[in-house]
């Protein structure tokens, strides 16, 4: 794995708040390695928004906004929405 991807990684799985670190980190370490640079450029721009706004959008307690939404937030979102039980346990 690149320098690029495993900072990415780390950055994912590392967030701050334990519930998103699962979150983030879980859709990374899973489709990281089908992303190509644009991709990854995009997943970037997902890791800078606020833990409490991915954590809400992803778990579904609030609807991502019309300005937020990005096709890399929505596979995120869809990913996560897809685990719901998995992640409950």
């Amino acid at each position: 794995m690149d320098a690029r991807r495993r900072r990415i990684l780390f950055r994912a799985g590392h967030r701050g708040t334990h519930e998103t670190d699962l979150l983030v980190g879980g859709f990374v370490a899973e489709t990281l390695g089908a992303i190509d640079e644009a991709g990854l450029d995009a997943l970037e721009a997902v890791l800078d928004l606020p833990d409490p706004d991915l954590f809400d959008w992803l778990t579904g307690r609030r609807t991502v906004p019309v300005e937020a939404e990005t096709p890399m937030l929505r596979a995120m979102v869809d990913w996560a929405q897809a685990r719901r039980g998995v992640l409950r346990g």
